[in-house]
């Protein structure tokens, strides 16, 4: 209908551009013609949806995506933007650095190794170390290898290069190449005796014209005949006549024997003649196509052919054997210089961000450790970011971390539940009014939204009498010389 009757509930990314906002904005009221629109922040939703009744309105959100991670503190129920941190690093950045763990180490499966198969290994087969260094440190032993590496089998065709069949096999597959051959020469003759018979009868008619003295006409046919002469006329006439008596007589030998001739394995081509060949293309690469396949041999001893055996597995060549990889691709959030990165880790900017408090904020924000997201979903996730804040937090402090009961729907689930309380509600809605006065760019606050921060615009500085007084000399001074 060229337009959305309903309210449209939109996440968008933290600390979002006001240009950004006014873009779909824009899109939504004037293209889609919406009647209003509410904008919140993906893991805010979440935090709420799985909100209990003991938990604080406060509190420090982990959110690590596709792309990016995200450490959001929460005060009161509000988002503080100002402390919101990122990280450039996400479960991309981890599959593609698994991918190329793996393509190192086996270069001859580089072409397998693909980014897709690697994301489905990261989220089956990769965990979290509570200890990186110590994790190591056990894979080491080759006992504790055997017991915690993983085998991935990667597709692969098992036909050898060898042909298995056997003799009658091979002689059952012979007749019916010939069998196809001999209906395919039965085909061809048809096809050809019906060609030549349509071109006689033209010549023949021709013939007719000057027998009955009609020169004008008979000029006219030799012409578009492409011919000089009555007797060029003849012979080809008697060409004609003695390809069609042959074809004949193919057909009819060819209805008597089962077997197919030696001359007729080949497919027949048409003579050439001046009339214009008017066989498709099309027809001569088909006959090209299936001559290689049904070339006749000279019958020969069949020889039983030994199956060739190959001189390794290839089931176990295909195979990627996972060990350190399953830890070394997660820990990247955690250690960013592993890939290179010029960043810090969750630790670290998590440490950043309580630092940025007093103590009393730090005491309230640590009670309510949250974490969402699809990157979050590794096993020992938990008990690592435990881990980390039992190292940076003060002796007897307590510290609490939670985990989203669906990392990857609960930003759904949360903004569902936002919309069904909020829908009668003029809170956190922007209405078609609001967009025309205000502006793409404004937001209507609720408390899983981004904090609105209008744009300002310096003013103009006045002219001030200053300013103005040299030139009211300037204009004096003029008046003068003129006078």
């Amino acid at each position: 209908q060229g337009c959305v009757d309903h309210p449209i509930v939109l996440t968008e990314a933290v600390c979002n551009p006001l240009y950004s906002r006014q873009m779909m904005s824009e899109l939504l009221f004037e293209c889609y013609q919406v009647p209003k629109v509410s904008y919140g922040v993906d893991s805010l939703y979440s935090f709420y949806h799985n909100k209990r009744q003991n938990w604080p309105c406060s509190g420090l959100v982990i959110s690590s995506g596709y792309q990016c991670t995200h450490i959001l503190p929460v005060l009161e129920g509000r988002l503080d933007a100002k402390n919101c941190k990122r990280i450039n690093l996400g479960g991309c950045q981890a599959a593609v650095y698994l991918q190329r763990l793996l393509q190192l180490k086996y270069p001859g499966h580089f072409a397998a190794i693909t980014l897709s198969r690697m994301e489905e290994i990261l989220h089956e087969h990769s965990y979290i170390a509570e200890d990186y260094i110590e994790e190591l440190q056990k894979w080491r032993c080759p006992e504790y290898y055997e017991n915690n590496m993983h085998k991935m089998q990667l597709p692969f065709s098992n036909k050898l290069l060898g042909s298995t069949l056997t003799s009658e096999e091979k002689q059952e597959r012979r007749q019916q190449q010939l069998r196809r051959l001999q209906e395919l020469n039965a085909r061809r003759r048809e096809e050809k005796l019906q060609l030549d018979q349509e071109r006689l009868d033209r010549l023949l008619y021709v013939q007719e014209l000057l027998e009955d003295g009609q020169m004008d006409q008979f000029h006219k046919a030799l012409v578009e005949l492409n011919m000089d002469s009555a007797e060029e006329l003849q012979s080809y006439i008697n060409k004609l006549s003695l390809s069609v008596e042959q074809t004949k007589q193919k057909i009819l030998q060819a209805e008597v024997n089962i077997e197919v001739d030696v001359v007729d394995s080949k497919p027949e081509t048409p003579d050439l003649d001046p009339l214009g060949s008017e066989q498709s293309l099309e027809d001569v690469e088909s006959i090209n196509e299936f001559e290689p396949l049904f070339a006749e041999e000279q019958p020969e001893a069949e020889k039983p052919v030994a199956a060739v055996q190959p001189v390794f597995n290839l089931a176990e060549y295909h195979q990627l054997f996972l060990g350190t990889e399953r830890i070394r691709a997660p820990e990247i959030v955690f250690q960013p210089s592993l890939i290179g990165e010029d960043q810090a880790g969750i630790a670290e900017t998590m440490q950043y961000v309580l630092e940025r408090y007093p103590r009393e904020q730090q005491a309230v924000l640590v009670q309510n450790v949250f974490l969402t997201g699809g990157n979050t979903m590794y096993p020992g996730l938990k008990a690592r970011v435990q881990k980390e804040l039992l190292e940076m937090r003060p002796f007897l402090s307590s510290f609490q971390v939670h985990l989203a009961s669906s990392p990857v729907l609960d930003a759904w689930y949360g903004a569902r539940d936002w919309a069904v309380e909020y829908m009668a509600r003029e809170e956190g809605w922007i209405t078609r009014k609001d967009y025309e006065e205000k502006g793409g760019e404004y937001l209507k606050e609720h408390c899983a939204s981004n904090v609105y921060v209008p744009i300002r615009l310096p003013k103009q500085v006045p002219r001030t009498t200053e300013a103005l007084a040299p030139s009211r000399a300037l204009t004096s001074s003029t008046a003068c010389e003129q006078a």
